[in-house]
């Protein structure tokens, strides 16, 4: 059974609009985790945009729920997750300028500085995940480097119609069939929503899907509860 995660950046988005205290992000966790999900995903990145440091603070100190912790190989965002060791930290590529995650990290290229990081996480005691596209060549350095996670980046198959997503889906499938054959945990995310997720979910060997701005859209007209309800049956399904 395919878990839900459900990340609330985007509650901090809102909040960082006016610089103020409303919406309230830990109060975003706290419904989410009373809707059923499985898990809180929060992305710390390095401009502070939405998260903050106090916000990863709080949520870990006042949830039940596994707290998953995305983050760039930055030396202050590694220092942050030592301390408060969350269940699991995601390694994710950051570019300032972008306005969302465009793509998997290159786990291959920068084999050294990111298993300097998953070694140094996993030294507290923290599980990592490594989010990266479905090639077999990022699979196996996340195998090398001994994260227990890969979160396929699912942007691609999100972005396509037709044609073109059927093929992005194979290719996720295949990704996915060769990551559980060598005894890695699969994930995915990145831009499922109410539409496109249904096929995702029929993927064998998915673990967890971690979903954010389309579950925090449609809360702004059924409310956060309700949102998280309707993903899950459709995760579940």
């Amino acid at each position: 059974m395919i878990k839900l995660g459900v990340n609330i950046d985007h509650v901090a988005t809102l909040r960082q609009a006016r610089m103020g205290a409303e919406p309230d992000v830990l109060e975003a966790a706290l419904i989410v985790e009373k809707a059923g999900a499985d898990g809180i995903t929060v992305h710390l990145r390095e401009d502070r945009r939405h998260i903050q440091d106090s916000d990863v603070y709080n949520i870990k100190k006042h949830i039940s729920l596994p707290l998953n912790l995305e983050m760039a190989c930055s030396d202050d965002i590694v220092n942050i997750a030592c301390d408060i060791i969350p269940n699991t930290c995601t390694i994710v590529p950051e570019k300032r300028m972008e306005i969302t995650t465009e793509g998997g990290l290159d786990a291959a290229g920068q084999y050294s500085t990111v298993a300097k990081v998953v070694e140094r996480l996993q030294n507290k005691g923290i599980k990592v995940s490594l989010f990266i596209e479905p090639d077999n060549s990022q699979i196996d350095a996340a195998k090398q480097m001994g994260a227990e996670f890969i979160e396929i980046h699912t942007g691609l198959y999100a972005n396509t119609e037709g044609e073109k997503q059927l093929q992005e889906l194979e290719r996720i499938k295949n990704a996915a069939n060769y990551a559980h054959g060598i005894g890695l945990i699969v994930n995915a995310g990145h831009g499922l929503n109410y539409t496109n997720t249904q096929k995702m979910a029929e993927v064998e060997h998915m673990h967890e899907f971690n979903i954010g701005h389309s579950i925090i859209s449609k809360a702004v007209f059924t409310g956060l509860y309700e949102a998280v309800v309707e993903m899950k049956k459709i995760v579940r399904r």
